[in-house]
């Protein structure tokens, strides 16, 4: 039973006197990752009950001048593969006893938003804004603040970045699609100013030049769902239509799919394939069954922790690049493409 204290709530310090242990010792206790003695810990946790004792975050934040919260910039999560990324995320950073703030924003300018992340004493920022990343992140890192960037990368490279390998992405997009007779291929653009969308694209046109396909036609769906019903409609609505699509992201994937069998009256894929990219959850839904590039997701969050941790503890200062290998997954939008 919890001793009655009248006094005031009860501190560490408290804690401390009972466990017989130092009152830094007590704050170890508590900290995930810690270095502290197994039999200490135990003291202190027994003394912790014993005295209805629970940590109080903030004094800790004042203590050590460490929040052990993390924030995420995000542009939107109409995207389904962003969802389960803040998921992983936070579920990864609560390992190492972290917690998740999560920002959406894309109109904001850089340092207006960097002032509201600070306010809040964040320990480090994980940039996913499609928009925002690039600025942000070089003024964070003008600060001293630990920053990475996530399915993105600089293109000045002073800031840490963690990418799926989008430029061979893109090659194994084109080489499912030409490998399978398509010759008149579309690609589907995401926003124009964005490092995924232009790797994608450069290793799909680099793939097809090696196979002698020189041109190929392209609209941009702006990653957004209505944006790639548009770029459907417009592809299809001129000319030599295209046998085969590949689109920068499932999310957009879904959409142009949708509009191609519901509108346009297309059976995919047998009058048209359809390959997307991120293998977002929809993807393997029975009514889409999207044959995509995967972006592999728990590696990707696993780097991205690492590097920013290590600019936490300031183990590592200077900028890094990972990229996380892609593979294809089969389903069933490609003709002739097996599962």
């Amino acid at each position: 039973m919890a001793r009655d204290r009248r006094h005031g709530a009860v501190t560490s310090l408290d804690v401390a006197l009972l466990a017989g242990v130092s009152q830094s010792a007590v704050s170890r206790a508590f900290t995930p990752g810690a270095s502290v003695a197994q039999a200490t810990r135990k003291r202190v946790f027994e003394a912790a009950r014993e005295l209805g004792y629970r940590p109080n975050a903030i004094a800790r934040t004042l203590i050590t001048r460490r929040s052990r919260i993390v924030a995420m910039v995000v542009s939107y999560l109409e995207n389904p593969f962003y969802p389960a990324i803040v998921e992983r995320m936070s579920q990864r950073l609560q390992r190492d006893g972290y917690h998740l703030l999560l920002f959406i924003s894309d109109t904001e300018a850089a340092d207006a938003l960097l002032e509201q992340l600070m306010q809040y004493q964040v320990d480090g920022i994980v940039l996913v804004s499609a928009t925002l990343s690039s600025a942000l992140a070089r003024e964070c890192a003008r600060i001293g603040v630990p920053v990475v960037l996530f399915n993105r990368v600089d293109a000045i490279g002073n800031v840490s970045a963690v990418a799926s390998d989008n430029v061979e992405g893109g090659r194994i997009a084109a080489r499912a699609l030409l490998d399978t007779g398509h010759r008149n291929l579309a690609f589907v653009a995401g926003l124009e100013n964005t490092s995924t969308s232009r790797d994608r694209e450069a290793g799909f046109r680099e793939e097809l030049a090696r196979h002698g396909v020189s041109r190929y036609r392209r609209a941009v769906g702006h990653y957004s769902f209505d944006g790639a019903r548009k770029a459907a409609r417009r592809l299809f609505s001129t000319g030599r239509p295209p046998d085969a699509l590949f689109v920068a992201n499932d999310h957009m994937a879904i959409a142009v799919m949708d509009t191609l069998r519901h509108e346009l009256g297309l059976r995919v894929p047998h009058d048209v394939s359809v390959i997307g990219f991120d293998d977002a959850p929809q993807a393997a839904w029975d009514s889409y069954r999207l044959t995509t590039v995967e972006q592999a997701v728990a590696p990707m969050v696993e780097a991205t922790v690492a590097l920013l941790m290590d600019q936490v503890d300031r183990k590592s200062a200077s900028a890094r690049r990972v990229d996380v290998p892609v593979r294809l997954v089969v389903r069933d939008s490609v003709r002739g493409l097996a599962g």
